[in-house]
């Protein structure tokens, strides 16, 4: 027997969409003004600065399409790829587009989450709340990196599945559908996708009021789905060795034991979160633990949430390399319905409008001082220091080198191939020449590039060897041992300072014979 349509007997119904409609159509209109708003700034901020190591890694190796790739599933990949394919171009712009609007639909999500679990004013809070969250809405909101898609899909299956198991849906059979998408899709993101959509079956069988749901079809046919969208990565799982899983696993393996690891974790969240946002974050989550299991949307919430939180800032204690802060944004992100109703009740404090708004105001400042330090080196030549590193070098492309090559006549030479140090560097060189040569790492660590491009195809090629900015190796002694002989080739400047901290190295190499034994001993 069953109690409301679409809830078990014992359930708990959260309040639909048709409860109070003057506040839904308030709330919608609020949060289609903010999307608006801000997927303006995103678009201005996406083509105001060149691509980043990470990005120009991604849309060059990517050009070469396939079932999967080296470092992660495919969906990230096939959304550059296909944004350049259709606009003829592989402009900043251009291929941060999917990722900007998809954010919009994740803001979307959230906020419906947040309306469907609480009220649709709170909805309104966490979808500005995360809208000013620089690490979920700038970077996975504009640049080119398996975390947009992610979000994207993660959001859409919380929503779906919120439906699903706590709503008033006469049809819960069609949420269960939508959630097993949205799972497809996350996994074909990332694979730690795998931690926020475990939540949804843990919090079936902790919560006694929800756990006859496995005994009815409806949460097998989501899976049915889920598997039937992750089928390409699955094929592609089988036909190599599940070696992409393997790298990624790999990076939790025990190294050395460091108590300050969860620290810097945490730490490094809190900064790119912004820390007020952060603390808003930590006391919405110690308010759904007080809640418990005795509160279905607090235990949903924390069962989505909780699990790559936890084990990131765990693994940081062991793992050889910190795992990045932002990989535990997925739970975040879902955190931001929970801070959405602790800033509604709130809502009246003087402090938290003021807050709000110079938040917004400094986001948006240091995306204009972002955008003019990589346009012009503004702070870098005022302070010695970095003009000497010149950090905004990362977001720079390196079109110059294509420009230098094409007076040289090099470009589309059949004879002649290019090679960078490292699987980054050949990304930023193969984006900044769009495919005119072809391009390979010269290390063990080539990632894609190992895949697309491997070195033992370019054996007795001409070679022509570029060290990116502040590289201290000498390639005549390194990879003596790859070539024949190795000449230099001048230098090329980019950025808009220019000066050594800015300078492309470049030597040819004649007969490469194979990668050197000892190929990443230094930068």
């Amino acid at each position: 027997m069953s109690g409301e349509a679409g809830v078990p007997a014992g359930g708990t119904a959260v309040p639909s969409a048709a409860d109070d409609r003057p506040e839904w159509r308030s709330a919608n209109l609020t949060v289609l003004i903010i999307i608006l708003v801000a997927t303006a700034v995103r678009l201005a901020f996406a083509g105001a600065i060149g691509l980043g190591i990470d990005e120009s890694y991604m849309v060059a190796a990517g050009r070469t399409l396939g079932w999967s790739y080296f470092d992660h599933p495919p969906l990230s990949w096939w959304l550059s790829r296909g944004a350049a394919l259709a606009a003829f171009s592989e402009a900043p712009f251009i291929v941060r587009l999917p990722f900007v609007v998809l954010f919009a639909f994740t803001t979307w999500f959230v906020y419906r989450l947040t309306a469907l679990l609480y009220r649709p004013r709170a909805g309104v809070w966490a979808a500005a709340a995360l809208t000013l969250a620089p690490m979920l809405g700038v970077t996975s909101a504009t640049w080119v990196l398996p975390d947009g898609p992610l979000d994207f899909a993660l959001a859409g299956f919380a929503l779906a599945g919120a439906h699903a198991v706590l709503g008033r849906s006469a049809r819960p059979l069609g949420w269960w559908i939508l959630a097993g998408l949205c799972a497809g899709l996350a996994v074909m993101s990332k694979y730690s996708a795998v931690l926020t959509l475990a939540g949804l079956p843990l919090f079936l069988l902790t919560s006694p009021r929800h756990r006859m749901w496995l005994l009815k079809p409806h949460p097998w046919l989501g899976l049915a789905a889920a598997l039937v969208v992750a089928l390409p990565l699955i094929a592609w799982t089988l036909q190599t060795g599940a070696t992409s899983i393997g790298f990624q696993g790999g990076r939790a393996a025990f190294e050395t034991f460091r108590p300050w690891g969860p620290l810097a974790v945490l730490g490094g969240a809190a900064l790119f979160l912004l820390p007020w946002i952060f603390a808003g974050l930590v006391v919405a989550m110690v308010g759904l633990v007080r809640r418990g299991r005795g509160d279905p949307k607090s235990w949903f919430l924390l069962c989505l949430a909780l699990p790559p939180i936890v084990l990131f800032t765990v693994v940081a204690l062991w793992s050889g390399k910190l795992p990045l802060f932002h990989w535990a944004a997925p739970g975040y992100l879902l955190l931001f319905a929970a801070l959405g109703d602790l800033l509604d009740r709130h809502r009246d404090a003087l402090w938290l409008r003021a807050t709000a708004l110079a938040t917004a105001g400094l986001v948006v400042a240091g995306l204009a001082f972002v955008s003019l330090e990589v346009r012009t080196g503004m702070l870098s030549r005022l302070v010695p220091a970095l003009e000497r590193e010149q950090p905004a070098l990362q977001a720079t492309d390196w079109t110059a080198l294509r420009e230098a090559l094409r007076r040289r006549g090099m470009l589309g030479r059949p004879d002649l191939v290019v090679a960078a140090p490292q699987w980054h560097a050949a990304g930023k060189v193969d984006y900044a020449l769009g495919g005119a040569l072809p391009v390979f790492c010269l290390c063990s660590d080539a990632r894609q590039y190992g895949v697309v491009h491997p070195a033992e195809s370019f054996l007795g090629a001409e070679v022509l060897i570029v060290l990116p900015p502040g590289s201290r190796r000498d390639p005549v002694a390194q990879y003596a041992e790859a070539f024949a002989s190795i000449e230099p080739f001048g230098t090329v400047d980019v950025g808009p300072i220019g000066g050594e901290a800015a300078r492309l190295r470049l030597f040819i190499g004649r007969d490469f014979r194979d990668l050197p034994a000892r190929d990443s001993a230094s930068r």
